[in-house]
């Protein structure tokens, strides 16, 4: 038929009775929520799915017929009232855990670059999105003063779809806001929100929008405004834009215009989060802000710093943020001006030493004074990685932290599990490992069974997703039973899962190192096993696409087709079914690369069994009961010998452990499968939740933050000018301190004996009290490396010549030989940490 087909969306009348309908799907509480989206499900189940899981274009497209006898039907209703009775109890306060008091009002401000609450709001790209969103969600249910920002993205977390020969497509949909859980942001005087920013060539205005989720607000920044060039409304429009100028202008907005926005707001945070090095340009703004009261630049970076918390999720060095200093100048010049600071001392800032760049992730760990990895492995990468900060302190004592990241349980945790816990005060016991332990008395058999609803579940959706992706292809039907024969079998199937980003290191492909016995294992009758694979790459990342290409290739192969599957589309409605469904969860990184991964953590507290590498968080979650560690062939120099022997490694434990445990059958069930499955959510949910990553958070980080940040500013500031006084004086004389040992040490003495230590210190300028001196003692082993037991401060006590005189007396209680070692490094009450400053001298 000819002629142009024109679209009109007719919108249904709510009917009054389901009014609050409207309410729910503009709180984002729906999306760790499941009675609310089964709300929306339960009306019409297969427009859920096409309005890919999103509310508000769902009631605007529902049919009005539905809605009529959704209101007329009393169970429905039923069902809706609870539904309401659980949304305002939570947001009552009645819902939540036990709330913080430990930071009072005092508000948190986080920024991050992505923020990936739920596919119906897509302004997130990946993991770092996903945690982000975590975070925010669990700061909801912990009563926590808490803000977020970032940025409101056309063109967010990308659709994908792979054509036959492998090839990645992406493309966004381009949402308009109306379609989307946000309204524009109000400020006090009940106005729409718009701050300004500068630009070399412009002042680019910026609007606000806010999505709610939760007692959280989040605040998305726009530059889509009209009255702002072409190219100035281009600036939010793409995550993560490949072009390096770009790039920048996202993040002087993130950065400098997320304060400003908070400030419009009538919002004024007292800890300031940054999550990754993106949105690091904030310091800028906040710093102009205390000299606008009066602070030079320096005092009021102190103070600024001093409320600053910093994380790192990106273990290598090519994953942070660098420019040239040139471009950076081009932009901050005049702002840099304003702030009456020396450009060379400000670019300092950002400078790894040597080279005319400048690293925001540099620039964010001088700019803040606590900071942290996301694993106990990553912290001591990252602290390799960013040992320049601190030249002179050893790594095992730099000021580096690490909270390991959690994942939200509420989100993740799959409503099948509901009925066999206390609904809904789990909610309340999260961080209770006694609460966790009635995961061992749900029966054998009942947990088997719930294990395979959500094995049924997902093997449902990949049916549906090969299907829809062999038909694009045109595949015959017979094709099409044959790459889904495994799927629609009623046959009991162990399914091993591995999503996440294909990026070289996460090494998706190591499966693949020897297709013959990977062969042998897929086609055993006896023991049916069926490989599900999914992830995306990065539109710019070229070997990343290629990993998808290869693996694609392998599972057309005859002997891998149907057993090997690749699924297009991931997202986190896919991702969610996989991590609940997948029996074995397969995390095989390149170590120490994966800083901390959260997918295995998913899939565990659904019951999931973890294979992978011990890096990242399963160093910290494997206790040898619930799941199997691959040890890295760390001193394999070779890196494709290593690769061989960690590949050898995965293909037996698969072979000679996990599938032979799965199919141990005793009256029809794997007794020790379950055993292992149930020891995986015990240990897993409280101590990897992201409630617990926050109360880490709170404890080392936010609390600490607040307390000298207050100090600082005290008195208009006095505390912030003496410490960057004190520093600046420091850093002129340290060049001229040495350390000298006074009189002959002894070489012996007797157990129960002190030895007296006396040191020398040529001040060069300085204070004594400028100076901790220390000795430590502790034992060197037989290659040379010294362990630290003790620390002892000397005291000063008067001069030598030209030296101020240290001593200390010290009871040394051990037997044998042992080591000490005599240093000095600066000292300031006000300091953050006690390495702050990042000197020390030795003798």
């Amino acid at each position: 038929m000819s002629g142009t087909a024109f679209t009109l969306e007719i919108q249904p009348r709510i009917p009054a009775a389901l009014a609050r309908l409207q309410e729910l799907a503009g709180n984002l509480y729906f999306s760790w929520e499941r009675y609310t989206r089964g709300l929306f499900y339960t009306l019409d189940a297969e427009l859920w799915e096409a309005c890919r899981h999103n509310p508000k274009v769902f009631l605007r497209r529902v049919s009005q017929r539905r809605l009529e006898e959704a209101a007329a039907d009393r169970v429905f209703m039923e069902e809706f009232q609870r539904t309401l009775a659980y949304y305002d109890l939570y947001h009552q306060g009645g819902g939540r855990a036990e709330p913080l008091h430990m930071l009072g009002s005092e508000l948190v401000a986080y920024f991050c670059a992505e923020f990936g609450l739920h596919e119906s709001l897509p302004v997130y790209s990946g993991g770092l999105g996903i945690l982000a969103g975590d975070l925010c969600k669990a700061a909801s249910d912990m009563s926590l003063p808490f803000v977020a920002v970032g940025l409101f993205y056309r063109c967010g977390n990308l659709i994908q779809s792979i054509d036959d020969d492998g090839n990645q497509n992406s493309y966004c949909e381009n949402p308009e806001p109306a379609d989307l859980p946000i309204q524009p942001a109000l400020g006090p005087d009940g106005k729409e929100v718009l701050v300004s920013v500068e630009m070399p060539q412009s002042t680019v205005q910026v609007r606000v929008w806010h999505a709610q989720a939760g007692h959280t607000s989040l605040y998305l920044l726009d530059t889509d405004v009209e009255g702002n060039t072409a190219a100035d409304r281009q600036i939010t429009f793409q995550i993560y834009p490949s072009d390096k100028e770009a790039r920048l202008r996202q993040e002087i907005i993130i950065g400098i215009g997320g304060v400003r926005a908070l400030r419009a707001l009538g919002l004024n945070p007292s800890v300031w989060h940054i999550n990754e090095g993106h949105p690091s340009l904030m310091v800028l703004e906040r710093c102009r802000e205390l000299g606008q009261g009066g602070l030079e630049f320096f005092p009021a970076l102190e103070a600024v710093a001093a409320s600053t918390i910093f994380t790192t999720h990106t273990p290598v060095a090519a994953g942070h943020e660098i420019y040239d200093v040139p471009l950076v100048h081009a932009y901050l010049g005049p702002f840099l001006r304003e702030l009456r600071v020396p450009e060379r001392e400000f670019f300092d800032l950002g400078s790894n030493g040597g080279s005319a760049t400048f690293n925001l992730t540099t620039f964010a760990l001088r700019c803040s004074r606590f900071f942290n990895g996301v694993s106990r492995i990553h912290r001591r990468v990252a602290a390799e990685l960013e040992k320049h900060i601190w030249p002179d302190i050893p790594i095992e004592e730099n000021p580096f932290g690490h909270v390991t990241n959690g994942v939200h349980i509420p989100t993740f945790l799959a409503r099948n599990w509901f009925g066999a816990l206390d609904e809904p005060a789990w909610h309340r016991e999260i961080l209770s490992p006694d609460y966790w332990r009635r995961i061992g008395d749900i029966p054998n058999a009942t947990f088997w069974r719930l294990r395979l609803a959500l094995k049924a579940n997902l093997l449902a959706e990949c049916r549906r997703l090969v299907e829809v992706r062999c038909r694009r292809h045109g595949y015959s039907q017979l094709q099409i039973d044959r790459c889904t024969e495994m799927l629609r079998s009623n046959d009991d199937v162990l399914v091993i899962g591995f999503a996440r980003r294909f990026a070289v290191y996460k090494r998706a492909t190591l499966l693949f190192e020897d297709l013959d016995r990977l062969q042998r294992l897929l086609h055993n009758p006896q023991r049916r096993v069926l490989l599900l694979i999914a992830g995306r790459a990065h539109p710019a990342d070229g070997p990343g696409q290629e990993l998808i290409r290869a693996i694609n290739a392998i599972a057309k192969q005859p002997a891998f087709l149907g057993r090997v599957i690749l699924l297009e589309g991931y997202d986190l409605a896919l991702a969610r079914k996989l991590v609940a469904g997948s029996d074995l969860w397969v995390n095989i990184p390149e170590y120490p690369l994966e800083a901390s991964g959260t997918s295995g953590m998913k899939a565990a507290i659904n019951g999931a069994v973890n294979l992978s590498i011990l890096d990242g968080w399963w160093a910290e979650g494997y206790n040898g009961r619930n799941g199997w560690a691959l040890q890295p062939h760390i001193h394999e120099l070779n890196p494709e010998a290593r690769r061989r022997i960690e590949a050898r490694e995965l293909l037996d434990t698969l072979e000679h452990k996990i599938i032979p445990l799965y199919f141990e059958r005793t009256q029809g069930y794997s007794e020790g499968w379950v055993n292992m499955a149930k020891e995986s959510m015990q240990s897993v949910i409280p101590n990897f939740s992201a409630q617990r990553m926050i109360m880490d958070y709170i404890n080392q980080l936010y609390a600490p933050s607040l307390q000298t940040m207050h100090r600082l500013l005290e008195q208009g500031g006095a505390g912030a000018r003496d410490l960057a006084a004190w520093k600046k004086n420091i850093r002129k004389c340290w060049h001229g301190v040495t350390l000298r040992r006074l009189g002959d040490p002894a070489k012996s003495i007797l157990h129960g004996d002190t030895m007296e230590f006396r040191l020398g210190v040529n001040l060069n300028g300085l204070h004594s009290e400028d100076l901790l001196v220390e000795c430590l003692v502790g034992r060197t082993d037989d290659h040379g490396q010294f362990t630290m037991h003790a620390r002892h401060v000397l005291n000063h006590a008067g001069t030598e010549g030209n030296d101020a005189v240290y001593l200390g007396s010290v009871a040394l209680e051990q037997s044998g030989l042992v080591s000490y070692k005599l240093r000095a490094y600066p000292h300031h009450a006000l300091l953050c940490r006690r390495f702050e400053m990042g000197l020390m001298k030795w003798v």
